[in-house]
């Protein structure tokens, strides 16, 4: 297994997701509930969007964490190893996922 280019795979997602992170900070920003500029079905649009953009957000952070979590493993030499059964996780999962966490028979486990 090649550790760094999985280092990189998972750098460069990273600084995506981070990239993203920047572009949607408006659109998570507070909804201004001024009801002289806005009306009421453009209040609930708004109020749409940003729930929309903060599930995203919250979803980023998760894989984020799933990479950093993997970049630590890399460090510590247990990258490429089941966290359930201790098993070498596939080669190609890790192509698929470089942040994967569990082999094919654990993840099917749940």
């Amino acid at each position: 297994m090649d550790l760094e280019a999985a280092r990189d795979r998972l750098i460069a997602a990273r600084a995506e997701l981070e990239a993203l992170r920047e572009q949607s900070a408006e659109a998570r920003a507070p909804v201004t509930l001024d009801q002289q500029s806005v009306g009421r079905l453009s209040r609930m649009d708004a109020l749409q969007g940003q729930a929309m953009a903060q599930a995203a957000e919250q979803r980023r952070a998760s894989e984020m964490a799933r990479i950093d979590a993997a970049l630590i493993r890399i460090d510590d030499g247990s990258y490429g190893e089941c966290l359930r059964c201790g098993e070498e996780i596939a080669e190609k999962r890790l192509e698929i996922d470089p942040a994967a966490t569990l082999c094919v028979d654990c993840a099917r486990a749940g």
